[in-house]
């Protein structure tokens, strides 16, 4: 017996079926994924970096 596999919505959390009929997948809707478009857009999702030293001046 094949499951379908659950996912949870980025945006909202809602449970996701996981298939190729889902045509906004891994989102619920299409309101769900232009509203993490809109934050990548806006720059609100950053992947965080660490700052290499710096020389000393001397």
């Amino acid at each position: 017996m094949k499951t379908t596999p659950l996912v949870n919505c980025p945006s909202c959390g809602k449970p996701v079926i996981w298939n190729g009929q889902n045509r906004w997948r891994p989102f619920c809707s299409e309101r769900c994924k232009s509203l993490d478009l809109g934050a990548w857009a806006a720059e609100r999702y950053r992947v965080p970096v660490e700052q290499a030293p710096q020389p000393e001046d001397g």
